[in-house]
C-alpha cells in the first residue's frame, strides 16, 4: 500500500512538472515570436527614399513598438532580391511600372502597398532663365531609356514645348508621337544618370528627380517640374503574402497620416504628392 502511494504521489508530480513546463515553452514560443514580429527590416536605396525612411517612416513605426532597422542598397536589383528572399520585410525605391516589370521577369511575387511624395523630373538649364527664352533649334538631353524617355516628353508637353498625339499612350510616348515641335528641338538621348551633367553641354535637360538630388540639384530651380502619373511615384514594396499583416496595415497608418505629411512639406520640398494625398 506504502508503495502505492508513493507512486501515486510521483506520478501527479511528473504530469505537474511537464504541464508546467510545457506552459512555459508555449508562452516562450508566443513570446519570441510577438519579439520578432516586430523586428523588421526596411531597405532603401542611398538618398532621398533612405532619407524618407529613416527620418520619417521609422520614428513612425519605433513608436508603434517596433524594432527597425534600414539597410541601404546602391542598386535597383538588390532590394527586391532581398524582399523576395525574406532578408527585408519592405523596401522604397521604386515605381509601380519598375516593379511589375521586375517581378514578372523574375517570376516574383510583389506588391505595392503604398505610392508616397515623389521627386518629379525636371527640365534645368544654364542657358536659359525661363521656358519662354528657348529659341528655334535648341538641344534637349532626354533619357535613353523608354521609360523616363516617355516622362520627358510629357513633360516638354506640359511647357508648351512640343505637342503629343492624342493617340499616344502617356506611359509609351517616345518622339515618333509628336505631332507638333514648334521649337525645332533636337533630342539627345543619354544615360539618366548622365543628365545632371547634361545641363553644362545641352541647352534643355530632362533630369529624373533622383539624380538632380544626387546631383545635388534643387528641384525647384527646374524650368518646369514634371506632373508625374501616379505610375511613376515610388511605392513601399512588400510580399504580396504580407500585404495584408498587421506590420503593412502599420506602414499604410504612418504614410497616411498628417505628421507624414507635414513632415514631407518640411523636408522633401518639390517632390511631387501621389493622387490619394491630394483628394
Amino acid at each position: 500500500m506504502k508503495k502505492w502511494f508513493i507512486g501515486f504521489i510521483l506520478l501527479i508530480a511528473a504530469a505537474f512538472l511537464a504541464a508546467c513546463g510545457g506552459g512555459e515553452e508555449k508562452s516562450e514560443t508566443k513570446d519570441t515570436a510577438a519579439t520578432e514580429s516586430k523586428e523588421i527590416k526596411f531597405g532603401a536605396t542611398a538618398g532621398p527614399y533612405s532619407d524618407m525612411v529613416s527620418t520619417i517612416i521609422k520614428p513612425a513605426l519605433e513608436e508603434k513598438g517596433y524594432k527597425v532597422e534600414l539597410v541601404e542598397f546602391s542598386d535597383y536589383i538588390q532590394p527586391n532580391n532581398a524582399l523576395d528572399t525574406g532578408d527585408i520585410d519592405a523596401n522604397l525605391f521604386q515605381h509601380t511600372i519598375y516593379l511589375e516589370n521586375f517581378a514578372k521577369e523574375n517570376k516574383m511575387d510583389l506588391t505595392a502597398l503604398i505610392s508616397v511624395p515623389t521627386a518629379p523630373m525636371g527640365l534645368y538649364s544654364n542657358n536659359f532663365k525661363s521656358l519662354d527664352e528657348v529659341k528655334d533649334g535648341a538641344t534637349v538631353a532626354i533619357p535613353n531609356d523608354p521609360t523616363n524617355a516617355a516622362r520627358a516628353f510629357n513633360t516638354l508637353q506640359d511647357a508648351g514645348l512640343i505637342t503629343v498625339s492624342k493617340d499616344a499612350d502617356p506611359l509609351t510616348v517616345s518622339e515618333k508621337d509628336i505631332a507638333e515641335n514648334k521649337k525645332n528641338l533636337k533630342f539627345q538621348p543619354i544615360e539618366a544618370g548622365q543628365l545632371p551633367r547634361a545641363v553644362e553641354s545641352a541647352d534643355l535637360s530632362a533630369v529624373p528627380g533622383n539624380f538632380a538630388l544626387a546631383a545635388g540639384m534643387n528641384l525647384l530651380d527646374a524650368l518646369q517640374l514634371e506632373n508625374m502619373d501616379d505610375k511613376y511615384r515610388n511605392i513601399i514594396a512588400v510580399k504580396t503574402e504580407n500585404k495584408d499583416s498587421q506590420l503593412a496595415k502599420d506602414i499604410k497608418a504612418v504614410v497616411e497620416s498628417e505628421a507624414f505629411e507635414k513632415a514631407i512639406d518640411e523636408n522633401f520640398k518639390g517632390f511631387g504628392k501621389p493622387t490619394w494625398m491630394t483628394e
